[in-house]
C-alpha cells in the first residue's frame, strides 16, 4: 500500500487531479513517499459492483471496500476529494454512458418486476446518495479555514449582496407532521438487535430485520406525514404567488438518498397538481415518476400535445420558479440533485436573499424547506441579515466546525432504515428481547426513518471538541436542542464528559436557532467560534459560514482524525463541479480552484511525518504551506473567464513556489540540492509554460466522457504544456 492514497473521483476535482497528481508524485518521491490512487468515482463504483457483466479487461477492483478497511487501521493516510453523491438521474446517466463505451451493464430498473430486476436494483441502490462518505469517515470532522486562506479573504473581501429590512425572502417549513415533530429517541442500555415491522389489519410485514446496535447507541425514529407535506406544499405554492416571490425548494436528495427524493417528488406533483389530476394515468403509462424531476417528466410527455399544453398552462398560472440555469430553462424542480440545500441556501443568502428567476433576473424567494429540523438555521440567518445588513468579510471572524459523523452517525434519510409506507398501520421498532423501542401510527405514503449514533463516536466527538477549543481558546457551542428527542440523548453524553474534564465553563449548549444568532453575532464582532454539531448540521454549516466568509467552501481545511489512529484529509465541496466541467467541455477552461487539495496535501504530509518519523515529508509539508501562501499572496488562483489563467496555470505556480521553498530551506541539504534545478527550470520555463497552457483555451475540449472520461484524452487536455511536462515527468 502506498504511503498516501489520493482518491480518484468525478467531475472537476478529478480533471484537476490529471494535472496536479503528477506534480505531487514527482515531489513526494524525493522524500521517499509513494502516492497511489484508489477509484471511488461513481463510474468506478458501478463497474466494481457488476464484474459478472464485464470482460476480464473491463473489471475493476472494489477500491471503496479496500479503503473502508484501510481507514480502520493506524496506517491510513487518505486525501479524499469530493465525489458525486448520485441521485437516480445521475446514476442512470452514468450507466448509459458506460453502456455506450462498451460496458454490458444492466439498465437501472426504475420499476423492477422480476426477482432478477429487484436484485439489480438493490445493487444499484447501494451506489446512490452519500454512499462513499459513511464508509470512509471512521472518525469525526475538524473543519476550518486555514489561516492563510482566512487572512487572504479578509484582505481581499468578496462581493456580498445587500440585505434590506423589507426583503420578502424568507424560509417556510412545516409546523407539524414532519420529521422534527414526530421524532423519538432512546439510548440502548445493552447491545441489541432490532427488527422494524409494519403492523396493519392484514398482519405484520417485516420492513427490516437484523439491525444491530452496540450498547450505548442513540437510536432515533420518526416519520413525515404525506398528507401534511402535501397540504404544506399546496399552501406554499399559493403563498408564493400571492407574495410575488420565487418558489424555491431546498433539499439534500444526495445525502438523504431515500427520503428526500420522495419529498422532491411530492413537490413536483404539487406544482403540477392540475396536470396530474387530469393526466395522471396517461403520464404513468409513459413512465413518469415525479421523484425523477420535472426534466425527466417533460422528456417523457413531450410527444403528447394535450399534456404539454396543460403543463404550459399550469406553469403560467404558478409562481415563477427559482432557476438552476435560466438561460436553458432548467428549474428548481428539474432534477433533485441540482439544488442542494447546503450550497443553494448559502449562495442565496450571500446574494442578499436573491435568486435567479425564469426572466434571468434576481428576485426575492420563498425558501421552502419542508422538514423543520434545521430550517431554523437558515431562517434565523436571514432574519439576522435583514436586521443588521450583510456580513463584512474583511472584518468577520470565523466559524469552525467539529462534526459528529464517525461510523455512519446520524445518516438521516439515507439509511437502509428509511421507508415509504405502503399502507396505513403502525411501524414498530422491536428489540430482540421483545421490547418495543419506538412506534408510530402511519398512513400510506408516509416516510418513516430511523438513524443512530454509537457511543464511541459520540465520546470521540466531545473529546475532539475539547481539544479544538483548547487549541483555539475561543467560544465553543454545542448546537443541540434540549427540547428535541435526539439532541436530549446527546446532551446526556456531552454534559458528564465536560464536567469530568473540568471544562464545562468553556462551552455552551444552544438549540440551532439560538446558536445561529449567537455565532453570527460573534463573527460580526470579528471574533471566532467553534460550532460543535451532528452530522447533518456539519454538512450544512461547513458550507454556510465558509461561503459567507470566504465566498466558497472548497477552500476549507477538513481533517478527519480517524478513531484508530489514521488520517483522512478532505479537500472541500464539489457542489459547483458540474458547471466547471461544462465550461471546460465548451471552452477548454477549468476554473476549479485546487486550494482545498493544497491544504489537504500539506496536512497529509505532516501527518505522515509524525506517524512514520519521516522528516523529509515534514519539510515537504511545510513547503506546501509556503506554496499555498504564494498562490494566495500573488493572486495565482484560477480565473473564471476563458483566456485567463485557469486551474492548470495555478498548478504550475504551485509547483514553482513549492520547489522554490524546498530549494531555499536549510533543514535538509539533499532536498534543497534536489529541488534547486527544478525551481530554476520552472522559473526559466515560465513564459513557454503559461503560453502553452493559454493557447489551448477557447475551442471545445474532448474528454471522451463525463462520468467515465478517457485517460489519454483527459491527460492531453489537462497537461497541455510540453515544457511543464518535461520538468515534472
Amino acid at each position: 500500500m502506498s504511503d498516501i492514497i489520493y482518491t480518484k473521483v468525478d467531475e472537476a476535482p478529478e480533471l484537476a487531479s490529471a494535472s496536479f497528481l503528477p506534480v505531487i508524485q514527482k515531489f513526494a518521491s524525493a522524500a521517499g513517499v509513494s502516492v497511489g490512487t484508489k477509484d471511488i468515482s461513481l463510474a468506478g463504483r458501478i463497474l466494481a459492483t457488476f464484474p459478472e457483466h464485464l470482460t476480464e479487461q473491463q473489471r475493476q477492483s472494489d477500491d471503496l471496500a479496500e479503503l473502508g478497511q484501510l481507514v480502520k487501521t493506524p496506517d491510513a493516510n487518505v486525501i479524499k476529494l469530493p465525489n458525486i453523491s448520485a441521485s437516480v438521474p445521475q446514476l442512470v446517466a452514468a450507466i448509459k454512458e458506460l453502456q455506450s463505451q462498451g460496458y454490458a451493464l444492466p439498465d437501472y430498473p426504475e420499476a423492477p418486476n422480476s426477482d432478477a430486476e429487484k436484485a439489480v436494483r438493490a445493487k444499484y441502490d447501494t451506489l446512490k446518495g452519500s454512499a462513499v462518505n459513511p464508509v470512509l469517515r471512521e472518525g469525526n470532522s475538524d473543519r476550518r479555514a486555514a489561516k492563510a486562506v482566512k487572512s487572504f479573504a479578509q484582505s481581499n473581501p468578496h462581493r456580498m449582496g445587500d440585505w434590506t429590512a423589507d426583503s420578502k425572502t424568507h424560509v417556510s417549513a412545516m409546523s407539524g407532521g414532519d420529521f422534527f415533530s414526530n421524532e423519538v429517541s432512546a439510548t440502548l442500555a445493552k447491545e441489541a438487535t432490532a427488527k422494524i415491522v409494519l403492523v396493519t389489519d392484514a398482519g405484520e410485514t417485516v420492513l427490516k430485520d437484523g439491525v444491530s446496535y452496540p450498547a450505548g447507541t442513540v437510536v432515533d425514529a420518526t416519520f413525515m406525514s404525506a398528507a401534511a407535506l402535501q397540504s404544506f406544499l399546496k399552501d406554499q405554492i399559493e403563498q408564493t404567488k400571492a407574495e410575488g416571490t420565487l418558489f424555491s425548494l431546498h433539499m439534500k436528495a444526495t445525502m438523504m438518498k431515500v427520503s428526500d427524493p420522495i419529498i422532491f417528488g411530492h413537490a413536483v406533483k404539487a406544482f403540477l397538481a392540475p396536470v396530474f389530476d387530469k393526466h395522471g394515468d396517461a403520464m404513468a403509462d409513459l413512465g413518469v415518476n415525479p421523484n425523477s424531476g420535472l426534466g425527466d417528466l417533460l422528456s417523457r410527455v413531450e410527444g403528447n400535445a394535450d399534456i404539454m399544453a396543460d403543463i404550459e398552462a399550469c406553469m403560467a398560472d404558478r409562481p415563477p420558479m427559482y432557476m438552476v440555469d435560466s438561460d436553458k430553462g432548467i428549474t428548481n424542480l428539474h432534477v433533485s440533485s441540482d439544488v442542494i440545500i447546503d450550497a443553494s441556501m448559502p449562495a442565496l443568502i450571500r446574494a442578499g436573499g436573491k435568486g435567479w428567476g425564469p426572466d434571468n433576473k434576481e428576485h426575492d424567494a420563498n425558501c421552502v424547506i419542508p422538514d423543520n429540523s434545521y430550517a431554523p438555521v437558515y431562517d434565523e440567518t436571514i432574519k439576522f441579515f435583514k436586521e443588521n445588513g450583510k456580513l463584512n468579510p474583511a472584518t468577520a471572524g470565523t466559524v469552525q466546525n467539529v462534526g459528529l459523523m464517525a461510523q455512519k452517525a446520524e445518516e438521516y434519510g439515507s439509511h437502509p432504515t428509511t421507508f415509504e409506507i405502503a399502507e396505513a398501520g403502525t411501524v414498530k421498532m422491536i428489540l430482540d428481547d421483545g421490547t418495543v423501542l419506538h412506534e408510530h401510527k402511519v398512513e400510506a405514503g408516509d416516510i418513516w426513518r430511523s438513524a443512530s449514533a454509537r457511543m464511541a463516536p459520540i465520546q470521540d466527538w466531545v473529546n475532539l471538541a475539547i481539544d479544538r477549543q483548547k487549541a483555539e481558546g475561543c467560544s465553543a457551542i454545542f448546537w443541540l436542542d434540549a427540547e428535541r428527542a435526539h439532541d436530549a440523548e446527546l446532551i446526556a453524553y456531552v454534559e458528564p464528559i465536560l464536567e469530568a474534564k473540568g471544562v464545562a465553563d468553556k462551552f455552551q449548549i444552544m438549540a440551532p436557532r439560538e446558536a445561529t444568532r449567537a455565532s453570527l453575532e460573534i463573527i460580526t464582532a470579528g471574533q471566532n467560534t467553534i460550532a460543535i454539531t451532528g452530522n447533518v448540521l456539519r454538512d450544512y454549516l461547513t458550507d454556510l459560514f465558509p461561503i459567507l466568509e470566504l465566498a466558497t467552501s472548497a477552500k476549507m481545511l477538513s481533517i478527519v482524525k480517524l478513531m484508530n489512529g489514521g488520517g483522512l484529509f478532505e479537500t472541500g465541496a464539489g457542489g459547483s463541479a458540474p458547471k466547471h466541467v461544462q465550461q471546460l467541455q465548451e471552452e477548454n477552461h477549468l476554473r476549479w480552484d485546487s486550494l482545498g487539495e493544497f491544504c489537504a496535501l500539506g496536512e497529509s504530509l505532516q501527518f505522515l511525518a509524525d506517524a512514520k518519523g519521516n522528516e523529509k515529508a515534514r519539510i515537504l509539508g511545510q513547503a506546501v504551506d509556503a506554496a499555498t501562501q504564494g498562490i494566495l499572496d500573488n493572486g495565482r488562483s484560477p480565473s473564471r473567464k476563458v483566456g485567463e489563467p485557469d486551474n492548470r496555470a495555478s498548478h504550475y505556480w504551485f509547483a514553482r513556489y513549492w520547489a522554490e521553498a524546498l530549494a531555499a530551506q536549510n533543514s535538509d541539504a539533499d532536498l534543497a540540492a534536489h529541488f534547486a534545478p527544478v525551481a530554476a527550470a520552472l522559473a526559466k520555463g515560465e513564459e513557454a509554460i503559461l503560453s502553452e497552457m493559454a493557447t489551448v483555451q477557447g475551442p471545445p475540449a474532448d474528454l471522451g466522457g463525463y462520468f467515465h472520461t478517457d485517460p489519454a484524452k483527459t491527460a492531453s487536455v489537462m497537461r497541455p504544456s510540453a515544457t511543464f511536462n518535461a520538468i515534472i515527468g
